[in-house]
């Protein structure tokens, strides 16, 4: 799945170890019992049935501990045997392992065969699903299924139907129980049994299972809708019974009815189609053995431009009048499985790749195997009225998503806690197949401003999580698909990979790939396959980095020619404590001077120190490749400002980076962070540029509520640093521009329009009222989000009209969104309420409710509105955005982080402290923890701040007459 990124590391996305019943009891495992605080157990047979909350070991001495639920005629089962001899050496680990909470291991899946029909009348969808099931223990007659939102109308096994049907809602578990000996029974004549289940589901607008998704027809302006599916991580149980586990895989074999004229898709080619009684029947062929979150289905008026030139049939799908947009997708995914089918040496196993524009879609796309759904934006292009980020994200995206049909759907995570497998790969190849097709990009520079410092934000606050983290619910799962699991993840592979050699790190992560093909692995299993490819101790190195939260700061201490690292925990707020600090991470130290970079250190302990030959220049974590950052004094900070010619983009872009976040925590004065970005006003780079003024922004949000002279002063800066380049480059662009050339020229424009520089945003003030008078060739497509921003700047209720206007009127998808987010950054109160009204009134779709929130934690105003608009509204935003959706935790995110103060924190807190925070509880923390870092920033670098900005002539003294 792929994250949709929000400004200041904030995402919105949608949001098994392996059991067996096999071995035996043995007193090494239930010595690893004892240590974790488990006793084992024996009880019969009877004792279970008769509901005693006990271990049991059941008649194949499989142990098992149960939270009983005294609905259930069966339990939901939290702990089975478990055969993995790393785990029993690790209590941890066994102890997260034996708290999941699965279904009973008396049945497993083998085959799905599954017929749906949804009624876009009642909004409602009937299904019979047949299910084939292995038989571990045939003593036991129930059958447990996940399922939410499904009415169960009869179930029979083997044509014998069930006793009863049991929901529990809070377990999201259905136990059909059957007379006694029925299993048993069938297994005289099978070897496996199936059930049948007849059933009616809720075709939702919550965009989770099978839901319909909103849009406005092209041709009569009439709303229509499409059925489609999101099954990760766990909501294929609203669209049909089933074991919604990752490691319990299974064939599929899917039929969709409904009228003629509609397209059916899903995740294999059709084998036959027929219509009969005015219906359309369509059987599509057996899946390989995949995960039930990948199943996917879509029924909806389509059409669809094509590639050929890969040797199976790749298509994007979109509603009629849209199709031609996705021609941009369709030549890339064709090239992309191409470049991955020769990376990897596995050809894509599956007849066809369909990837299909959804209108309501509450991630930016996810992987299904053979039918790839994105959010609209994120698919089709308009490139000629579309923005550089806007390129970008789509081709990222697309290879990101395609990674996850090896990454994921191929070989997929145990467990959720295994999460990162799939996703830190999947992003760290949309980078490696990026700088494949497009070198102009310089990804690997992009990346140390983009993925590495998206994961030091999260991972600085105390309420982050180790990349492997114990899930043992579903509802905890959402809150994993964070800048953890993605970016961190993605920044772990980046530092492997330059460690083992690219080439090397290839060849081990083809043969993991290799060995685990068509079903599940953990990893330790990825770690086993580089250490055998590259002959290191890949395990004993990697592992800290993926069990333990946090990463370090390196302090560097010197004394003459001799240099002292040492390493601690980092905080952004600062404040570690002695038992925070336990872990010393294996840190690659890349020692840079100016006789290239040195990769033998290696800091495993506290401290060492080495000497230097020449220590007029070094650098720490040469080209950046390395998750941590680096403290150096302030005599050191001076000099590195003044050797830019002896450091790469990534350097530069790294120091920009690591000062700003030394500011913060409090390492360094802020004082070294202006002192260094306003000696670089020269940089030539984009990638740096951006990186200088992300941080800038990030400062200014911080001091968004102090006195109007302070955040003027700080806004002359801006203006100051940026000026005279912007100027220079101007914003024409033509077709000599390279993509650096037009990178650089946005970058700057942008900066010098949020600074208020009068130059350029009378540029942008004329450009806008041209555009707005017709000539819709007067705004660059470059620079169209930027314009509009400054035209809220000046403000003014006809200017918002003109916006609004172009948000129900757009010229592309891009604009649309562009006027979105507009609309929330004017300044007014009058407009603000007005923006937050058509958050409920269906002029904004849900997917998009975030958009024009973030367009108002640009300035106090509309921070302070859209917090008092979510206090009064929140039932219904709890209801529209349910807690199993991340979204949710996304917008408590955005309408709570932009505060600055204690206080604020307080009441924030007291506000939820009445309020169920479950699936939202850890963003709602990082929330608390990022304001208490700014709060603590201004606070303690306040005065320092003002006295800089008054000596530079910034700061502008109020005269009292």
């Amino acid at each position: 799945m792929m994250l949709t990124m929000i400004p200041n590391g904030i995402v919105s996305v949608k949001v098994a170890s392996r059991m067996v019943s096999k071995p035996l009891l043995t007193s090494k495992w239930t010595s690893s019992l004892r240590r974790i605080g488990l006793k084992p157990q024996t009880r019969t047979l009877h004792q279970w049935k008769s509901q005693q909350p006990v271990n049991t070991v059941n008649n194949n001495n499989s142990l098992r501990r149960f939270n009983w639920n005294p609905t259930l005629t069966r339990p939901l089962m939290t702990a089975t045997n478990h055969s993995c001899a790393k785990c029993n050496r690790d209590p941890e680990k066994l102890k997260a392992i034996m708290s999941r909470e699965i279904l009973p291991r008396n049945v497993t899946p083998l085959h799905y065969d599954l017929q749906v029909e949804p009624n876009f009348e009642t909004f409602k969808f009937d299904g019979v699903n047949t299910i084939e099931l292995k038989v571990n223990d045939e003593s036991i007659d129930d059958i447990s299924v996940n399922s939410i939102d499904i009415d169960f109308h009869s179930a029979s096994l083997g044509g014998v139907d069930a006793t009863s049907i049991k929901t529990d809602k809070e377990s999201q578990v259905t136990v059909l129980s059957f007379p006694k000996g029925t299993v048993k029974n069938q297994l005289k004549e099978n070897e496996s049994v199936k059930v049948t289940v007849k059933f009616t589901g809720i075709l939702n607008d919550t965009m989770a299972g099978f839901y319909r998704a909103k849009y406005q027809d092209k041709a009569t302006g009439k709303t229509k809708y499409m059925a489609t599916t999101q099954m990760e991580p766990t909501d294929a149980r609203r669209a049909f019974p089933c074991f919604d586990e990752p490691n319990l895989k299974a064939t599929f074999t899917i039929t969709l009815v409904s009228t003629p004229e509609l397209t059916h898709l899903s995740n294999m080619d059709v084998n036959k189609e027929i219509v009969r009684g005015g219906k359309k029947f369509t059987t599509f062929n057996p899946t390989p053995k995949m995960s039930t979150y990948l199943v996917a289905f879509i029924v909806a008026d389509l059409k669809y431009v094509e590639n050929k030139d890969f040797r199976i049939p790749v298509r994007v799908y979109a509603t009629p009048g849209e199709e031609h947009l996705g021609q941009y997708a369709a030549d890339l995914t064709a090239k992309t499985l191409a470049f991955f089918e020769k990376s990897f040496g596995i050809k894509y196993p599956l007849p066809k790749m369909d990837n299909v524009a959804i209108h309501e879609f509450s991630a930016g796309a996810m992987e299904n195997w053979g039918l790839v759904t994105y959010r609209v934006v994120d698919l089709l292009l308009d490139k000629e009225n579309s923005t550089l980020d806007r390129v970008q994200r789509v081709a990222e995206v697309v290879q990101h998503e395609l990674a996850h049909q090896w990454f994921g759907n191929l070989v997929t995570m145990d467990w959720w806690e295994g999460l990162w497998l799939n996703e830190g790969f999947a992003t760290w190849m949309s980078w490696y197949s990026c700088n494949e097709f497009e070198p102009e990009w310089k990804v690997w520079e992009q990346y140390v401003t983009d993925t590495l410092q998206s994961a030091l934000s999260l991972d600085a606050l105390r309420s982050s999580h180790p990349i492997e983290v114990p899930v043992k619910r579903a509802d905890e799962i959402n809150q994993i698909f964070d800048a953890i699991s993605y970016s961190k993840g993605a920044s772990l592979l980046r530092m492997i990979s330059v460690w083992l050699g690219e080439d090397v790190f290839i060849k081990g992560v083809s043969q993991y790939l290799q060995k685990f093909k068509y079903g599940n692995a953990k990893t330790e299993d990825l770690w086993d396959a580089l250490a055998a490819a590259s002959g290191k101790d890949v395990t004993g190195v990697m592992n800290i980095w993926t069990k333990k939260v946090g990463f370090p700061v390196i302090s560097v201490k010197e004394n003459g020619n001799e240099i002292t690292f040492t390493q601690n925990r980092y905080f952004s707020t600062g404040d570690v404590k002695p038992e925070e600090d336990q872990t010393l991470y294996p840190v690659f130290l890349a020692l840079k001077s100016k006789e290239g970079v040195n990769t033998s250190l290696e800091l495993k302990d506290r401290s060492m120190t080495v000497k230097l030959d020449d220590a007029d220049f070094f650098k720490v974590n040469g080209e950046q490749a390395g998750i941590y950052i680096t403290s150096y004094s302030d005599e050191r900070w001076k000099k590195l400002s003044q050797q830019a010619e002896l450091l790469s983009v990534e350097d530069r872009t790294g120091l920009v980076a690591d000062v700003k976040a030394l500011s913060t925590s409090g390492y360094t004065s802020t004082t070294n962070f202006l002192e260094l970005v306003s000696n670089w006003r020269g940089e030539k780079s984009f990638v740096v540029w951006e990186q200088i003024l992300n941080s800038i922004s990030s400062m200014k949000t911080t001091w968004i509520f102090e006195p109007k002279p302070v955040t003027d002063a700080l806004n002359a800066f801006a203006r100051d640093l940026v000026s005279k380049k912007s100027n220079e480059l101007g914003w024409d662009f033509t077709k000599d521009d390279d993509f650096a050339t037009q990178r650089l020229k946005v970058t700057l424009f942008g900066a010098a329009c949020a600074a208020r520089e009068p130059h350029v945003e009378k540029a942008a003030i004329e450009m806008f009222e041209k555009y707005s008078a017709g000539d819709k060739n007067a705004i660059p497509a470059l620079i169209k989000p930027i314009v509009f921003n400054a035209i809220a700047r000046v403000g003014g209720k006809d200017n918002y009209e003109k916006i609004f206007s172009m948000y129900k009127n757009p010229v592309s998808t891009d604009e649309k969104l562009s006027a979105l987010r507009t609309l929330g950054r004017f300044k007014e109160l009058e407009l603000l309420e007005r923006t937050l009204s058509y958050l409920f009134d269906g002029t904004v779709l849900n997917q998009d409710i975030y958009i024009p929130m973030q367009g108002m934690r640009a300035h106090k105003e509309g921070v302070q509105a859209l917090w008092n608009w979510v206090q009064k509204n929140w039932d219904e935003l709890a209801k529209r955005l349910p807690a199993g959706l991340s979204m949710l935790g996304s917008v408590v995110v955005i309408a709570t982080s932009g505060f600055t103060s204690l206080d604020a924190k307080k009441q924030i807190k007291q506000f939820f402290d009445t309020k169920s925070t479950k699936g939202f509880d850890q963003s709602l923390a990082q929330s608390l923890d990022t304001i208490t870092s700014k709060a603590q920033w201004v606070n303690k670098d306040r005065d320092v701040v003002i006295s800089y900005l008054r000596e530079h002539g910034y700061y502008k003294d109020q005269v009292i007459i």
